[in-house]
């Protein structure tokens, strides 16, 4: 596992890690990256309990009317 902490690229102010996966050799390898900004102040800011949506992997997701 990776024991830096990741910041935010716009602010510089510490996000969360979360853990994302891809596919390698047919396999899904977990990846653990930085997570959305909650800084009001930040532009890349991410509501808190904001989630995009989620599909299956590949796929893109269709937008509900």
């Amino acid at each position: 596992m990776d024991s830096e902490e990741h910041v935010c690229p716009v602010c510089g102010q510490p996000v969360e890690t979360v853990v994302k996966r891809h596919k390698t050799l047919g396999a899904w390898v977990p990846v653990w990256v930085a997570g959305p900004c909650h800084n009001p102040e930040c532009e890349a800011y991410a509501e808190p309990g904001a989630e995009r949506e989620k599909g299956a992997p590949g796929k893109p997701v269709e937008k509900q009317s």
